[in-house]
Protein backbone atom coordinates (compact mmCIF):
# COMPACT_ATOMS: atom_id res chain seq x y z
CA UNK A 1 0.00 0.00 0.00
CA UNK A 2 1.40 3.27 -0.98
CA UNK A 3 1.50 5.76 2.32
CA UNK A 4 1.59 9.64 1.44
CA UNK A 5 1.30 12.36 4.61
CA UNK A 6 -1.93 14.08 2.91
CA UNK A 7 -4.00 13.01 0.23
CA UNK A 8 -6.26 15.53 -1.57
CA UNK A 9 -9.43 14.60 -3.31
CA UNK A 10 -10.44 16.69 -6.37
CA UNK A 11 -7.87 18.96 -8.49
CA UNK A 12 -9.98 22.20 -8.59
CA UNK A 13 -9.11 25.42 -7.24
CA UNK A 14 -8.93 24.55 -3.67
CA UNK A 15 -7.32 20.74 -4.11
CA UNK A 16 -4.54 21.86 -6.64
CA UNK A 17 -3.54 24.79 -4.23
CA UNK A 18 -3.68 22.83 -1.18
CA UNK A 19 -1.32 19.96 -2.81
CA UNK A 20 0.99 22.48 -4.13
CA UNK A 21 1.12 24.50 -1.05
CA UNK A 22 1.25 21.04 0.72
CA UNK A 23 4.43 20.32 -1.44
CA UNK A 24 5.76 23.06 -0.65
CA UNK A 25 5.51 22.50 2.77
CA UNK A 26 7.67 19.22 2.28
CA UNK A 27 4.77 17.26 3.21
CA UNK A 28 4.48 13.84 1.03
CA UNK A 29 1.08 14.65 -0.98
CA UNK A 30 -1.51 12.78 -3.46
CA UNK A 31 -3.93 14.55 -5.58
CA UNK A 32 -6.44 12.73 -6.82
CA UNK A 33 -8.65 14.12 -9.31
CA UNK A 34 -12.06 11.84 -11.35
CA UNK A 35 -11.97 14.02 -14.83
CA UNK A 36 -9.47 16.84 -15.59
CA UNK A 37 -6.68 19.16 -13.05
CA UNK A 38 -8.29 22.86 -12.51
CA UNK A 39 -11.97 21.22 -11.37
CA UNK A 40 -15.29 23.53 -12.72
CA UNK A 41 -13.33 26.51 -12.31
CA UNK A 42 -10.41 26.20 -15.10
CA UNK A 43 -12.85 23.71 -17.24
CA UNK A 44 -15.80 24.98 -17.75
CA UNK A 45 -16.63 28.00 -14.92
CA UNK A 46 -14.64 30.79 -14.22
CA UNK A 47 -12.04 31.06 -16.91
CA UNK A 48 -14.39 29.62 -19.77
CA UNK A 49 -16.72 32.01 -19.40
CA UNK A 50 -14.89 35.31 -18.32
CA UNK A 51 -13.09 34.16 -21.90
CA UNK A 52 -16.37 34.39 -23.62
CA UNK A 53 -17.77 37.36 -21.27
CA UNK A 54 -14.20 39.29 -23.06
CA UNK A 55 -15.33 38.68 -26.06
CA UNK A 56 -18.91 39.56 -26.12
CA UNK A 57 -17.62 43.04 -24.34
CA UNK A 58 -15.04 43.47 -27.19
CA UNK A 59 -17.89 42.61 -29.90
CA UNK A 60 -20.57 45.38 -28.47
CA UNK A 61 -17.71 47.87 -27.80
CA UNK A 62 -16.59 47.70 -31.29
CA UNK A 63 -20.05 48.60 -32.54
CA UNK A 64 -19.67 51.97 -30.85
CA UNK A 65 -16.24 52.84 -31.77
CA UNK A 66 -17.71 55.31 -34.59
CA UNK A 67 -18.43 57.95 -31.32
CA UNK A 68 -14.83 57.62 -30.60
CA UNK A 69 -13.72 58.35 -33.84
CA UNK A 70 -12.95 55.06 -34.81
CA UNK A 71 -14.54 53.38 -38.11
CA UNK A 72 -13.67 49.95 -37.94
CA UNK A 73 -16.01 48.71 -40.49
CA UNK A 74 -18.06 45.22 -40.59
CA UNK A 75 -18.40 43.54 -36.88
CA UNK A 76 -18.79 39.97 -37.29
CA UNK A 77 -18.96 37.04 -34.53
CA UNK A 78 -17.15 33.58 -35.38
CA UNK A 79 -18.47 31.07 -32.59
CA UNK A 80 -16.40 28.71 -33.28
CA UNK A 81 -13.37 30.23 -33.63
CA UNK A 82 -14.19 31.86 -30.23
CA UNK A 83 -14.77 28.14 -28.62
CA UNK A 84 -11.02 27.36 -30.38
CA UNK A 85 -9.69 30.44 -28.93
CA UNK A 86 -11.37 29.76 -25.28
CA UNK A 87 -10.54 26.14 -25.57
CA UNK A 88 -6.62 26.90 -25.76
CA UNK A 89 -6.62 28.86 -22.61
CA UNK A 90 -7.84 26.25 -20.61
CA UNK A 91 -5.49 23.68 -22.10
CA UNK A 92 -2.64 26.18 -21.16
CA UNK A 93 -4.05 26.15 -17.62
CA UNK A 94 -4.95 22.81 -16.90
CA UNK A 95 -1.31 21.94 -18.28
CA UNK A 96 0.20 24.84 -16.07
CA UNK A 97 -1.36 23.19 -13.29
CA UNK A 98 -0.35 19.61 -13.77
CA UNK A 99 3.28 21.25 -14.05
CA UNK A 100 2.80 23.07 -10.53
CA UNK A 101 2.01 20.14 -8.78
CA UNK A 102 4.87 18.06 -10.64
CA UNK A 103 7.39 20.59 -10.12
CA UNK A 104 6.16 21.26 -6.25
CA UNK A 105 6.87 17.61 -5.25
CA UNK A 106 2.97 16.87 -5.49
CA UNK A 107 1.82 13.09 -7.54
CA UNK A 108 -1.07 13.34 -9.18
CA UNK A 109 -3.21 10.46 -9.72
CA UNK A 110 -6.32 10.13 -12.33
CA UNK A 111 -9.30 8.02 -10.46
CA UNK A 112 -12.38 8.19 -8.17
CA UNK A 113 -12.10 7.87 -4.69
CA UNK A 114 -13.62 7.00 -2.14
CA UNK A 115 -12.71 7.00 1.71
CA UNK A 116 -13.02 3.47 3.57
CA UNK A 117 -11.40 5.10 6.76
CA UNK A 118 -10.56 7.93 8.63
CA UNK A 119 -6.75 7.50 7.39
CA UNK A 120 -7.46 5.70 3.98
CA UNK A 121 -8.96 6.15 0.48
CA UNK A 122 -10.07 3.77 -2.04
CA UNK A 123 -9.34 4.65 -5.82
CA UNK A 124 -11.19 3.62 -8.55
CA UNK A 125 -8.95 3.93 -11.97
CA UNK A 126 -10.56 4.16 -15.17
CA UNK A 127 -9.33 0.75 -16.15
CA UNK A 128 -11.33 -0.87 -13.61
CA UNK A 129 -8.26 -1.32 -11.19
CA UNK A 130 -8.32 -0.47 -7.40
CA UNK A 131 -5.62 0.78 -5.58
CA UNK A 132 -6.07 1.39 -1.31
CA UNK A 133 -3.60 4.52 -0.23
CA UNK A 134 -3.12 5.43 3.29
CA UNK A 135 -2.87 9.20 4.56
CA UNK A 136 -0.61 9.52 7.68
CA UNK A 137 -1.71 12.90 8.97
CA UNK A 138 -4.58 13.79 6.91
CA UNK A 139 -7.14 13.37 4.31
CA UNK A 140 -8.75 17.20 2.59
CA UNK A 141 -12.17 17.02 0.87
CA UNK A 142 -12.10 19.37 -1.95
CA UNK A 143 -14.66 18.08 -4.38
CA UNK A 144 -16.28 20.74 -5.46
CA UNK A 145 -20.21 21.34 -6.47
CA UNK A 146 -22.30 20.42 -9.63
CA UNK A 147 -24.96 21.95 -11.77
CA UNK A 148 -28.38 21.23 -9.97
CA UNK A 149 -30.96 19.69 -12.62
CA UNK A 150 -34.73 20.36 -12.62
CA UNK A 151 -36.67 17.60 -13.04
CA UNK A 152 -38.97 19.74 -15.36
CA UNK A 153 -35.58 20.61 -17.80
CA UNK A 154 -33.78 17.66 -17.63
CA UNK A 155 -30.33 18.32 -19.65
CA UNK A 156 -30.40 17.19 -23.38
CA UNK A 157 -26.85 18.93 -24.07
CA UNK A 158 -28.99 20.39 -27.11
CA UNK A 159 -31.76 22.81 -26.35
CA UNK A 160 -32.18 22.06 -22.50
CA UNK A 161 -28.00 22.78 -21.34
CA UNK A 162 -26.45 23.82 -18.00
CA UNK A 163 -23.48 26.40 -17.85
CA UNK A 164 -21.20 23.02 -19.17
CA UNK A 165 -22.83 23.50 -22.43
CA UNK A 166 -23.48 27.05 -22.53
CA UNK A 167 -20.00 27.71 -22.44
CA UNK A 168 -19.12 25.71 -25.46
CA UNK A 169 -21.91 26.52 -27.31
CA UNK A 170 -20.88 26.79 -31.22
CA UNK A 171 -23.73 28.48 -32.51
CA UNK A 172 -25.60 31.55 -30.82
CA UNK A 173 -29.58 31.05 -30.74
CA UNK A 174 -31.73 32.93 -31.43
CA UNK A 175 -33.69 33.04 -28.82
CA UNK A 176 -32.62 31.89 -25.18
CA UNK A 177 -34.21 31.65 -21.93
CA UNK A 178 -32.81 31.61 -18.34
CA UNK A 179 -34.02 29.82 -15.80
CA UNK A 180 -32.42 31.84 -12.70
CA UNK A 181 -31.27 35.20 -12.04
CA UNK A 182 -28.04 34.63 -10.11
CA UNK A 183 -24.40 34.75 -11.32
CA UNK A 184 -24.31 31.95 -13.87
CA UNK A 185 -27.45 32.70 -15.65
CA UNK A 186 -26.47 36.43 -15.65
CA UNK A 187 -23.32 36.25 -16.71
CA UNK A 188 -23.94 33.63 -19.42
CA UNK A 189 -27.17 34.87 -20.90
CA UNK A 190 -26.00 38.58 -21.35
CA UNK A 191 -22.93 37.05 -23.31
CA UNK A 192 -25.26 35.74 -25.56
CA UNK A 193 -27.43 38.45 -25.81
CA UNK A 194 -24.46 40.56 -26.68
CA UNK A 195 -23.86 38.30 -29.51
CA UNK A 196 -27.58 38.85 -30.33
CA UNK A 197 -30.23 36.13 -28.98
CA UNK A 198 -33.22 37.65 -27.56
CA UNK A 199 -32.64 37.13 -23.74
CA UNK A 200 -35.73 36.60 -20.82
CA UNK A 201 -35.02 35.71 -17.68
CA UNK A 202 -37.02 33.70 -14.98
CA UNK A 203 -36.46 34.47 -11.47
CA UNK A 204 -38.32 32.99 -8.52
CA UNK A 205 -37.40 35.20 -6.05
CA UNK A 206 -38.56 38.84 -5.86
CA UNK A 207 -35.03 40.04 -7.22
CA UNK A 208 -32.01 39.13 -9.56
CA UNK A 209 -29.00 38.11 -7.41
CA UNK A 210 -30.63 37.92 -4.19
CA UNK A 211 -27.95 39.16 -1.30
CA UNK A 212 -26.31 41.72 -3.52
CA UNK A 213 -26.73 45.27 -3.29
CA UNK A 214 -29.83 45.74 -5.35
CA UNK A 215 -28.71 49.50 -6.02
CA UNK A 216 -26.24 47.51 -8.26
CA UNK A 217 -28.41 45.06 -9.85
CA UNK A 218 -30.61 48.04 -11.02
CA UNK A 219 -28.01 48.92 -13.25
CA UNK A 220 -27.23 45.83 -15.01
CA UNK A 221 -31.22 44.97 -15.08
CA UNK A 222 -31.41 48.27 -17.07
CA UNK A 223 -28.63 46.98 -19.39
CA UNK A 224 -30.59 43.91 -19.89
CA UNK A 225 -33.85 45.51 -21.06
CA UNK A 226 -31.88 48.26 -22.55
CA UNK A 227 -30.90 45.72 -25.10
CA UNK A 228 -34.54 44.61 -25.34
CA UNK A 229 -34.06 41.58 -22.90
CA UNK A 230 -37.47 40.79 -20.52
CA UNK A 231 -37.34 39.80 -17.04
CA UNK A 232 -40.05 38.13 -15.01
CA UNK A 233 -39.72 37.92 -11.02
CA UNK A 234 -41.77 35.87 -8.82
CA UNK A 235 -42.06 33.52 -11.66
CA UNK A 236 -41.75 29.99 -12.07
CA UNK A 237 -40.27 27.65 -14.85
CA UNK A 238 -43.42 24.86 -14.90
CA UNK A 239 -42.32 22.58 -17.92
CA UNK A 240 -41.77 23.21 -21.82
CA UNK A 241 -43.71 21.57 -24.93
CA UNK A 242 -41.53 21.22 -28.36
CA UNK A 243 -43.28 22.97 -30.92
CA UNK A 244 -42.99 21.73 -34.58
CA UNK A 245 -40.71 23.75 -35.98
CA UNK A 246 -37.80 22.78 -32.97
CA UNK A 247 -38.26 25.96 -30.96
CA UNK A 248 -39.85 25.24 -27.39
CA UNK A 249 -42.65 26.58 -25.66
CA UNK A 250 -41.91 27.00 -22.34
CA UNK A 251 -44.38 27.20 -19.64
CA UNK A 252 -44.62 30.04 -16.77
CA UNK A 253 -45.68 30.95 -13.43
CA UNK A 254 -46.31 34.74 -12.60
CA UNK A 255 -47.39 35.27 -9.52
CA UNK A 256 -50.21 32.74 -10.16
CA UNK A 257 -50.28 34.06 -13.94
CA UNK A 258 -49.88 31.43 -17.05
CA UNK A 259 -47.62 32.64 -19.34
CA UNK A 260 -45.90 30.63 -22.27
CA UNK A 261 -42.72 32.10 -23.86
CA UNK A 262 -41.12 30.54 -27.13
CA UNK A 263 -37.51 30.07 -27.25
CA UNK A 264 -35.14 28.17 -28.97
CA UNK A 265 -32.95 27.35 -25.62
CA UNK A 266 -33.30 26.94 -22.32
CA UNK A 267 -30.17 27.55 -19.84
CA UNK A 268 -31.01 26.00 -16.49
CA UNK A 269 -28.99 28.32 -13.73
CA UNK A 270 -30.32 27.85 -10.70
CA UNK A 271 -26.92 27.04 -8.38
CA UNK A 272 -24.72 24.16 -7.58
CA UNK A 273 -24.94 21.55 -5.20
CA UNK A 274 -22.20 19.80 -2.89
CA UNK A 275 -20.38 16.72 -4.66
CA UNK A 276 -20.61 15.08 -0.96
CA UNK A 277 -22.39 12.06 -2.73
CA UNK A 278 -20.69 9.10 -3.38
CA UNK A 279 -17.27 9.72 -1.40
CA UNK A 280 -17.38 7.10 0.86
CA UNK A 281 -18.25 9.92 4.13
CA UNK A 282 -20.93 7.69 5.63
CA UNK A 283 -18.23 5.00 6.19
CA UNK A 284 -16.32 7.15 8.43
CA UNK A 285 -19.06 8.93 10.02
CA UNK A 286 -18.33 12.28 8.57
CA UNK A 287 -21.41 14.87 9.47
CA UNK A 288 -23.31 16.52 6.25
CA UNK A 289 -25.92 19.16 6.90
CA UNK A 290 -29.20 19.16 5.26
CA UNK A 291 -27.88 20.57 2.07
CA UNK A 292 -25.50 18.47 1.34
CA UNK A 293 -22.01 20.45 2.71
CA UNK A 294 -19.47 18.91 4.67
CA UNK A 295 -19.38 21.65 7.57
CA UNK A 296 -15.53 22.21 8.97
CA UNK A 297 -13.98 23.90 12.01
CA UNK A 298 -11.43 27.01 11.58
CA UNK A 299 -8.72 24.94 10.80
CA UNK A 300 -11.42 23.04 8.21
CA UNK A 301 -11.12 19.93 10.54
CA UNK A 302 -14.62 17.85 9.83
CA UNK A 303 -15.91 16.37 13.22
CA UNK A 304 -13.36 13.53 12.09
CA UNK A 305 -10.20 15.01 13.19
CA UNK A 306 -8.53 13.40 10.25
CA UNK A 307 -10.17 14.24 7.66
CA UNK A 308 -10.71 17.98 6.25
CA UNK A 309 -13.33 20.01 3.71
CA UNK A 310 -12.51 23.03 1.91
CA UNK A 311 -14.01 24.70 -1.26
CA UNK A 312 -17.59 24.69 -2.20
CA UNK A 313 -18.00 21.05 -0.25
CA UNK A 314 -17.42 23.01 3.37
CA UNK A 315 -20.00 25.73 2.56
CA UNK A 316 -20.87 28.93 1.23
CA UNK A 317 -19.79 31.19 -0.58
CA UNK A 318 -19.06 28.89 -3.40
CA UNK A 319 -16.21 30.95 -4.76
CA UNK A 320 -13.07 29.76 -6.36
CA UNK A 321 -10.94 32.29 -4.47
CA UNK A 322 -12.35 31.09 -0.90
CA UNK A 323 -12.22 27.05 -1.88
CA UNK A 324 -8.03 28.38 -2.64
CA UNK A 325 -7.36 30.06 -0.03
CA UNK A 326 -8.98 27.52 2.39
CA UNK A 327 -6.38 25.19 0.84
CA UNK A 328 -3.13 27.10 2.01
CA UNK A 329 -4.53 27.17 4.96
CA UNK A 330 -5.32 23.82 5.47
CA UNK A 331 -1.76 22.74 4.31
CA UNK A 332 -0.27 24.97 6.81
CA UNK A 333 -2.15 23.31 9.21
CA UNK A 334 -1.20 19.49 8.06
CA UNK A 335 1.91 20.47 8.43
CA UNK A 336 1.91 21.65 11.58
CA UNK A 337 1.94 25.32 11.23
CA UNK A 338 0.13 27.72 13.17
CA UNK A 339 -2.84 28.86 10.68
CA UNK A 340 -6.73 29.31 10.64
CA UNK A 341 -9.37 30.48 8.55
CA UNK A 342 -9.18 34.53 9.84
CA UNK A 343 -10.29 37.58 6.93
CA UNK A 344 -12.82 40.24 7.69
CA UNK A 345 -14.62 39.64 4.25
CA UNK A 346 -14.78 37.46 0.81
CA UNK A 347 -15.35 39.77 -1.77
CA UNK A 348 -16.79 38.22 -4.93
CA UNK A 349 -17.44 40.11 -8.50
CA UNK A 350 -20.10 39.20 -10.99
CA UNK A 351 -18.76 39.76 -14.92
CA UNK A 352 -22.22 41.07 -16.00
CA UNK A 353 -22.19 43.82 -18.24
CA UNK A 354 -21.60 45.93 -16.06
CA UNK A 355 -19.20 44.32 -13.89
CA UNK A 356 -20.87 44.22 -10.09
CA UNK A 357 -18.07 43.89 -6.73
CA UNK A 358 -19.09 43.70 -3.64
CA UNK A 359 -16.68 43.45 0.01
CA UNK A 360 -18.52 43.31 3.50
CA UNK A 361 -21.66 44.32 4.42
CA UNK A 362 -24.27 46.14 2.31
CA UNK A 363 -26.23 49.04 4.22
CA UNK A 364 -29.59 46.65 4.55
CA UNK A 365 -27.27 44.02 6.23
CA UNK A 366 -25.32 46.35 8.70
CA UNK A 367 -28.87 48.08 9.85
CA UNK A 368 -30.39 44.50 10.75
CA UNK A 369 -27.15 44.26 12.79
CA UNK A 370 -27.84 47.05 14.44
CA UNK A 371 -25.67 49.56 13.36
CA UNK A 372 -26.51 53.39 12.11
CA UNK A 373 -24.76 53.59 8.53
CA UNK A 374 -23.40 56.43 6.30
CA UNK A 375 -23.46 56.00 2.89
CA UNK A 376 -21.07 56.93 0.76
CA UNK A 377 -21.33 57.22 -2.96
CA UNK A 378 -19.83 58.32 -6.14
CA UNK A 379 -21.32 57.67 -9.93
CA UNK A 380 -19.06 56.88 -12.49
CA UNK A 381 -20.86 59.50 -15.01
CA UNK A 382 -18.91 62.06 -12.98
CA UNK A 383 -15.24 60.58 -13.55
CA UNK A 384 -13.54 61.67 -16.87
CA UNK A 385 -11.93 58.55 -17.00
CA UNK A 386 -14.93 56.88 -17.32
CA UNK A 387 -15.73 58.74 -20.04
CA UNK A 388 -12.84 58.37 -21.79
CA UNK A 389 -13.58 54.76 -21.90
CA UNK A 390 -17.68 55.36 -22.89
CA UNK A 391 -18.62 53.46 -19.65
CA UNK A 392 -20.23 55.79 -17.35
CA UNK A 393 -23.10 52.98 -15.91
CA UNK A 394 -22.67 52.17 -12.14
CA UNK A 395 -21.34 53.99 -9.34
CA UNK A 396 -19.46 53.04 -6.06
CA UNK A 397 -20.73 53.27 -2.76
CA UNK A 398 -18.97 52.96 0.67
CA UNK A 399 -21.00 52.24 3.59
CA UNK A 400 -19.68 53.14 7.21
CA UNK A 401 -20.37 53.07 10.18
CA UNK A 402 -22.10 56.46 11.10
CA UNK A 403 -20.40 56.60 15.09
CA UNK A 404 -17.17 55.53 14.22
CA UNK A 405 -16.94 56.10 10.43
CA UNK A 406 -15.49 52.92 10.30
CA UNK A 407 -15.67 51.53 6.70
CA UNK A 408 -18.24 48.11 6.73
CA UNK A 409 -18.49 47.24 3.06
CA UNK A 410 -18.10 48.24 -0.44
CA UNK A 411 -19.99 47.96 -3.64
CA UNK A 412 -19.42 48.59 -6.98
CA UNK A 413 -21.27 48.29 -10.54
CA UNK A 414 -19.09 49.17 -13.23
CA UNK A 415 -16.21 49.28 -15.33
CA UNK A 416 -13.81 47.06 -14.11
CA UNK A 417 -15.46 46.77 -10.68
CA UNK A 418 -14.43 42.93 -10.31
CA UNK A 419 -10.22 44.41 -10.24
CA UNK A 420 -11.20 47.92 -7.63
CA UNK A 421 -12.81 45.61 -5.26
CA UNK A 422 -9.31 44.49 -3.91
CA UNK A 423 -9.32 47.87 -2.74
CA UNK A 424 -12.49 47.58 -0.96
CA UNK A 425 -11.30 44.13 0.80
CA UNK A 426 -8.59 45.66 1.62
CA UNK A 427 -9.65 48.28 3.01
CA UNK A 428 -12.11 45.99 5.26
CA UNK A 429 -9.54 42.89 6.53
CA UNK A 430 -6.64 46.34 7.75
CA UNK A 431 -10.03 48.07 9.33
CA UNK A 432 -10.00 51.22 7.47
CA UNK A 433 -12.20 54.43 8.18
CA UNK A 434 -13.59 56.48 5.61
CA UNK A 435 -11.47 59.09 6.43
CA UNK A 436 -8.17 56.60 5.20
CA UNK A 437 -9.77 56.30 1.65
CA UNK A 438 -9.97 59.72 1.25
CA UNK A 439 -7.03 60.92 2.13
CA UNK A 440 -5.18 58.36 0.35
CA UNK A 441 -4.12 60.00 -2.84
CA UNK A 442 -5.27 58.03 -5.86
CA UNK A 443 -3.86 58.49 -8.92
CA UNK A 444 -5.44 60.69 -11.75
CA UNK A 445 -7.65 60.00 -14.28
CA UNK A 446 -8.53 56.64 -13.29
CA UNK A 447 -12.05 54.88 -12.13
CA UNK A 448 -10.05 54.29 -9.00
CA UNK A 449 -11.12 57.95 -7.99
CA UNK A 450 -14.50 56.72 -7.59
CA UNK A 451 -13.53 54.87 -4.71
CA UNK A 452 -11.70 58.00 -2.93
CA UNK A 453 -15.11 60.14 -4.18
CA UNK A 454 -17.36 57.82 -2.35
CA UNK A 455 -15.28 57.59 1.05
CA UNK A 456 -15.20 61.23 0.99
CA UNK A 457 -19.09 61.53 0.03
CA UNK A 458 -19.51 59.29 2.92
CA UNK A 459 -17.72 61.85 4.98
CA UNK A 460 -19.70 65.14 3.78
CA UNK A 461 -16.30 66.26 1.96
CA UNK A 462 -16.87 64.85 -1.71
CA UNK A 463 -15.43 67.19 -4.30
CA UNK A 464 -16.64 66.32 -7.86
CA UNK A 465 -20.58 65.79 -6.59
CA UNK A 466 -22.80 67.86 -4.42
CA UNK A 467 -22.80 66.36 -1.13
CA UNK A 468 -25.75 65.67 1.01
Amino acid sequence: MKTYDAIVIGGGPGGYVCAIRLGQLKQKTLCIEKEEVGGVCLNWGCIPSKALIAAAHTYEKMHSMGTMGIKVGSVEHDPNAMQDWKEGIVKRLTGGVRGLLKSNGADLMAGTAKIVSPNRVEVTKADGSVETIEATKGIVLATGSSTIEIPSFKFDGKQIIGAKEAVSLREVPKRMLVIGGGVIGLELGMVYQAFGAELVVVEALPTLLTGVDQDCVKVVERRIQKRGGKIYKNAKAMGYEKQADGSLAVKIDIEGKPETIVTDMVLVAVGMRPNSRGIGLENVGVNVDKRGFVPADEFGRTNVPSIYSIGDLSGPPMLAHKASKEGEIIAEVIAGHKAAKDWACIPGAIFTDPEIATAGLTAEEAQAKGIEVTVGKFPFAALGKAMAMMETDGFVKVVTDKKTKQVLGVHIVGPEASTMISEGALALEMAAFAEDLALTIHPHPTLGEAFMEAAAHAMGAAVHIVNR
